[in-house]
């Protein structure tokens, strides 16, 4: 006999979480997959939601929660989570903070973290390619050109950013 469980909206949202996009992140079900409430993040070695601060769970775990909320369209709690890691020099975390501004609607905001992103790291294309949607978005196809054949020269034509990125384009054109 098969056991049927039914899972709430906030239990979904967890779970589908858990996907990442290949090539960015290495991270664990473990540190996305428990529902906390907003202003919260999971504490692994406690087992438990803690209330979100600078230094309460490692950077990396900040980072792989704040990215999960920000994919998961949560962006303002994403906001708030990635705000609390210690380096916020980290490429990646500025990037998520981008994406969620962007997200939210405010695209000037999320430009400016992704040309800080790449001021540290110019070959790290998934800030390129979420770059390049920015401008989509901003009516600046020509700059999103430039974006994709930066990425082009990084990793030609077939890797994810580079496809994504291209399809993005092609769409608003």
């Amino acid at each position: 006999m098969l056991k049927f469980t039914v899972l709430g909206l906030g239990a979904l949202l967890a779970l589908s979480t858990a996907s990442f996009a290949a090539g960015d992140d290495n991270a664990t079900d473990s540190t996305v997959t428990h529902k906390c409430k907003k202003g919260e993040v999971w504490d692994k070695t406690k087992k438990k939601c803690v209330k979100t601060q600078s230094g309460i769970l490692p950077d990396e775990d900040l980072y792989q929660q704040g990215r999960a909320l920000a994919k998961a369209g949560q962006y303002d709690w994403a906001i708030e989570v990635l705000a609390t890691v210690q380096n916020q020099q980290d490429p990646r975390v500025l990037n998520y903070t981008g994406y969620s501004h962007r997200k939210a609607g405010r695209l000037e905001i999320g430009i400016t973290y992704y040309r800080q992103a790449l001021a540290i790291d110019p070959g790290f294309n998934l800030a390129r390619e979420y770059l390049g949607e920015g401008y989509i978005a901003a009516g600046r196809i020509d700059l999103a050109q430039n974006e994709l054949a930066a990425i082009e020269k990084s990793c030609g034509t077939t890797c994810e950013e580079y496809k994504d990125l291209a399809a993005a384009i092609a769409t608003a054109n």
